[in-house]
């Protein structure tokens, strides 16, 4: 599969119009649905070649886009989303300097 190219599991007679938000490979059990001795055996199943990895931060995204942002009457939930997760980004990467202007008790 190139850049830009159809999953090779999908098949347009046989699944419609083509969603990125879905999984076009072999079922498998959801998550909610495995139990703690198999989820070894589960996560070895997984697809984590970087091309895996990256198909399924792309139907992520789309699954984010068609329920919040995309929706006729898209409420404000996607802007508190976006703003909650850049701060928690920008506290990640800040910590390091916050975490040395501390105010100690007696001033370490």
């Amino acid at each position: 599969m190139g850049f830009g190219d159809y999953p090779v599991e999908y098949n347009a007679k046989v699944h419609g119009p083509y969603d990125p938000a879905r999984f076009y490979g072999k079922p498998d059990t959801p998550f909610g649905q495995v139990k703690v001795g198999e989820i070894g055996s589960w996560l070895a199943r997984r697809n984590k070649s970087p091309q895996g990895i990256a198909a399924a931060c792309s139907r992520a995204w789309w699954r984010w886009q068609h329920k919040y942002v995309q929706p006729r009457r898209a409420g404000i939930a996607p802007f508190f989303q976006i703003t909650a997760a850049a701060m928690t980004f920008f506290y990640v990467i800040n910590y390091g300097k916050m975490r040395r202007h501390r105010n100690y008790k007696y001033h370490w």
